[in-house]
């Protein structure tokens, strides 16, 4: 215990005493494998959606909006963001 030391309204110090301080005891957090630091971040189905068809449109407007490639924008699209997703902080 220690001892702490307390002015009063008289300006007089009196010591007293504080209560017992805890000590931590207990397992430590383990830290993050590595399976779980690259997991996807959870986000809503639509929201992934709204992320990949703005990536596929970014993809086909680089190629000039050729057509005949739109399923190929898509997939590759899907990749980029799950891999932004799963990228470490």
């Amino acid at each position: 215990m220690a001892t702490k030391r307390v002015k009063t309204a008289d300006n007089s110090v009196t010591p007293t005493v504080s209560a017992p301080t805890k000590k931590k005891t207990g397992a430590k957090r383990a830290a993050p494998t590595a399976s779980a630091a690259h997991e996807p971040k959870p986000i809503g189905s639509e929201v992934r959606r709204s992320l990949v068809a703005t990536e596929a449109y970014y993809r086909a407007e680089r190629r000039g909006f050729i057509a005949g490639h739109e399923l190929e924008d898509w997939v590759a699209a899907e990749r980029a963001v799950d891999a932004n997703l799963t990228e470490p902080p």
